[in-house]
C-alpha cells in the first residue's frame, strides 16, 4: 500500500493564527499596565516637582499642613538668594567642566578598550580583562587616603584636576562596551573592512564607533549623572572657594538652621543640566533599547 502525502490546506481567512502568532495575538496590553506605568512615573517625578514648588515659595511653606502643591511667585527671588549666599555660578561651571570632561573621556577610552577586548586577539587579554573587572570590587573609600596623597604630591589638591583625572576611565565603562561589541558587532563586518584596506584605528572609527552609538549614549548619560552627583571625593579634595554643585549644596545646608527653601532652590537649579543631557541623549538611548529588542 502506498501512502500519499497531501499538503495541508491553507487556513481560511477567519481562522485563528497558529503557534507564535496566536501567542502574540493574546498579548494585549491591559489598562492595569498603563495605570502601573503612570503611577511609577508620578512617583518618580513628584520629588522633582515638589522641589520646584518649595523653591517658588517662602520658608514657611516647607512645614505647612497640608503641604503646598501649587507653585508660588518667589522663584526668582529665591534664585537670587542662592547666588548671593554662595558662589553657585562657579559651582555650576566647575561641575559642567568636571562632568563633561569625564563623560567624553570615559566614553572614548571605554569604547576603545571595549573594542580591543571584544574583537582583537592579543596575549593576556582574558587575564587583563579580569583585572579590570576585579577593580570594581575595591571600595572607593579604601583608596581615598593614597589618592589624596598622590594629588597633593602633584600639587593638584584644591583644583579641578584632582577630581577629573581619577575618573577619566572606569572599569564599568570598559566592561559595558566590551559586552556590547561582543554581541552587536559581527566579525564579518570587520573582515570586510580589513579586505578594503582599513587598519585597526580606521575600523574603530568608521565601523565600530557608529555601531556603538546607542551604547555610548547610555554610558555617557550614566557617567555624566555619576560625575555630576559625586559628592564625597570633591568634598575631600576641593576647597570651599572652588566648589562643585554638590559641595555648594552642602555649604547651603550647613549651619545651626537650614533654609530648606534655599537648598531646594539650588537643588532644582542643579537638576536642570542633567535633564538637558537626558533630552540630548534620550533618542539614542531609546534607539538602543529598540535595537536590542528587535535583535532579541
Amino acid at each position: 500500500m502506498t501512502t500519499v502525502l497531501t499538503p495541508a490546506a491553507p487556513a481560511p481567512p477567519g481562522s485563528r493564527p497558529p503557534g507564535r502568532a496566536r501567542r502574540l495575538a493574546r498579548r494585549v496590553t491591559s489598562p492595569w499596565t498603563y495605570a502601573a506605568l503612570i503611577a511609577i512615573l508620578a512617583g518618580s517625578a513628584f520629588p522633582v516637582y515638589w522641589s520646584f514648588v518649595v523653591s517658588s515659595q517662602t520658608t514657611e511653606a516647607v512645614g505647612s499642613v497640608p503641604p503646598v502643591l501649587v507653585p508660588g511667585g518667589h522663584l526668582f527671588e529665591n534664585i537670587a538668594r542662592v547666588f548671593e549666599q554662595t558662589d553657585f555660578a562657579l559651582a555650576l561651571g566647575n561641575s559642567l567642566i568636571v562632568a563633561g570632561t569625564i563623560t567624553v573621556s570615559v566614553v572614548l577610552f571605554s569604547t576603545l578598550a571595549g573594542f580591543a577586548f571584544a574583537k582583537m586577539r592579543f596575549r593576556g587579554r582574558t587575564a587583563l580583562l579580569l583585572v579590570v573587572v576585579a577593580t570594581q570590587a575595591i571600595p572607593t573609600e579604601l583608596g581615598v587616603v593614597p589618592l589624596y596623597m598622590m594629588m597633593a604630591d602633584f600639587g593638584w589638591a584644591g583644583q579641578l584636576q584632582a577630581v577629573i583625572v581619577p575618573g577619566l576611565v572606569t572599569a564599568f565603562g570598559v566592561f559595558f562596551m566590551r559586552q556590547y561589541f561582543e554581541r552587536a558587532l559581527p566579525l564579518e563586518l570587520l573582515e570586510a573592512g580589513r579586505m578594503d584596506g582599513c587598519g585597526s584605528l580606521r575600523l574603530f572609527w568608521h565601523v565600530a564607533l557608529p555601531a556603538a552609538r546607542p551604547a555610548a549614549a547610555v554610558l555617557g548619560l550614566f557617567t555624566f549623572m555619576q560625575a555630576w552627583n559625586d559628592f564625597f571625593w570633591p568634598l575631600v579634595v576641593l576647597v570651599p572657594e572652588n566648589p562643585t554643585v554638590q559641595t555648594a549644596l552642602s555649604t547651603l545646608a550647613s549651619g545651626y538652621t537650614t533654609d530648606y527653601t534655599l537648598v531646594l532652590t539650588a537643588a532644582t537649579i542643579g537638576t536642570v543640566p542633567v535633564l538637558v543631557v537626558f533630552l540630548l541623549f534620550g533618542r539614542q538611548i531609546v534607539g538602543g533599547i529598540m535595537q536590542g529588542a528587535l535583535k532579541g
